[in-house]
């Protein structure tokens, strides 16, 4: 347990995704720093806290001692609408989504532009210029976690949306940045001229260019995708353009043009609908409704499926010797596969692209939520993870990963036993019928095995019980 020491505070981590123990250090020592806060950091582990032999929903932070804070803490929480990875709060009571402010957002991401230039920028940058509506002081960072080595040449792709995020005031961690090359535009003037001057994309798509009129700049941009306003890398690249260019005094109209909406598609709900009111930002031709705001900018997470497969994953890898070496838990971002020499190996999405591109959807590869290695006994455990009320889903698509075992964990991990099994959330269930079924985490707090549950999830809960007995 953390030291409760006299006269810190506590810290607060809320998040959508699973606590990789290096990120939360990472997180830790920023806000520490950042803060002229002394610390010493030990083995960093994140250990769920039990009170009456229920899990609490709540875990702790165990290995970082700072005198300025009595305990960290981390609970799951989602977001209404485009939400940060990470919220930092430091206080002692248990953050009030209407009433109290956090001090820092955080955005984390594995991809580099190395393997995705898009992703690796432009879809993260809606979330910087949405949260400032609720938040419009706070701390926002874009950390790089990365799982490959970083692109030497960086794109031009990546330069110019990484300005644009230092232009708001968005800090870059995890990257190694020449300051000579990544600085803020000091003018309007000089981010069109940049954004204009990068290589055009190929013929038949909509390149994104900056005209600057007198009293009006037009932004060209397709924003449609499958009939509805969904082009994500579009609205994360428009969004921060426009934002960048209010930041930088622009006071006129800003136009989108060339953006391939009806106005059917626009909807007052949808998060750059929000983000057009936030910036006054017009589309050509159409009307923008007024948008529907959320009260809130997050909520406590107390429905989602992953609610049990991060608490089975957490509870592995802090109190047993396995660990994972796949994560693609609801909701959050694709981790790499990880070979048994180590590699890093991005899974691909299908195991024949031209013909699931031609309607065989059978050739999509079917992931689990949560892959985990039980060194020790030589066995593979593959989890896909269900609210209660989907169990029998949940056991119909354990029969989908012949594609990943025979593709991936066959080849990596040869001579392994490979088991598939389901994990559930929800419901006030106290029993597993189901064979096919190896732990069931009930919204009580209740965690119960099933009768085949592998030995090293059994392992886990054993050993946490008795860590809080």
């Amino acid at each position: 347990m953390t030291d409760n020491i006299a006269g810190g505070k506590n810290l607060w981590i809320l998040t959508e995704e699973h606590p990789k123990n290096e990120v939360i250090e990472q997180i830790l020592m920023e806000f520490a720093g950042a803060s002229g806060y002394s610390a010493i950091v030990d083995r960093i582990r994140v250990l769920p806290i039990l009170k009456n032999g229920l899990f609490s929903f709540i875990y702790e932070v165990t290995g970082f001692n700072c005198s300025k804070i009595k305990h960290i803490y981390i609970k799951s929480v989602s977001g209404y609408s485009s939400f940060v990875d990470f919220l930092l709060f430091h206080q002692d009571e248990e953050p009030n989504p209407k009433t109290d402010i956090p001090s820092y957002a955080i955005e984390e991401t594995k991809t580099d532009d190395s393997e995705s230039r898009n992703t690796g920028v432009y879809q993260r940058c809606s979330k910087f210029v949405y949260i400032s509506k609720y938040y419009p002081n706070i701390r926002r960072i874009m950390l790089y976690n990365l799982g490959i080595s970083q692109k030497e040449e960086p794109t031009e792709t990546y330069i110019f949306g990484t300005r644009m995020l230092i232009t708001i005031g968005v800090r870059i961690m995890g990257k190694v940045l020449n300051d000579k090359v990544f600085k803020p535009f000091a003018s309007i003037d000089e981010l069109i001229a940049f954004k204009n001057s990068m290589r055009r994309p190929p013929a038949g798509n909509v390149p994104i260019e900056i005209v600057k009129g007198q009293n009006t700049i037009f932004i060209s941009g397709r924003l449609v995708k499958s009939g509805s306003l969904s082009h994500d890398p579009n609205i994360g690249a428009l969004s921060i353009i426009s934002a960048t260019l209010r930041k930088l005094g622009w006071e006129g109209r800003i136009m989108i043009t060339k953006h391939g909406l009806e106005q059917k598609h626009l909807k007052p709900g949808n998060k750059f609908i929000q983000i057009a009111n936030m910036l006054h930002l017009e589309l050509e031709g159409l009307e923008i409704p007024i948008a529907k705001n959320h009260e809130d900018y997050w909520y406590y997470d107390r429905n989602g499926e992953k609610l049990g497969t991060i608490f089975v994953h957490v509870v592995v890898e802090s109190f047993t010797n396995g660990y994972s070496i796949y994560e693609n838990h609801a909701g959050c971002e694709r981790g790499y596969f990880i070979s048994s020499s180590g590699e890093k190996i991005t899974i691909e999405k299908y195991s024949d692209r031209d013909l699931y591109k031609m309607g065989d959807k059978t050739k999509r590869i079917s992931i689990p939520d949560l892959v985990l290695l039980d060194f020790d006994r030589r066995e593979i455990i593959n989890i896909e993870g269900k609210k209660y009320e989907n169990k029998q889903k949940g056991i119909e698509e354990l029969g989908n990963y012949d594609d990943i075992e025979n593709s991936y964990i066959r080849k990596y991990y040869p001579g392994y036993k490979i088991t598939r099994t389901v994990v559930l959330y929800g419901s006030k269930e106290e029993k597993i019928i189901e064979l096919e079924v190896c732990f069931l985490l009930n919204e009580d707090g209740k965690m119960i095995l099933g009768i085949r549950a592998p030995q090293l999830i059994k392992d886990a809960l054993e050993r946490l019980i008795d860590y809080w007995r």
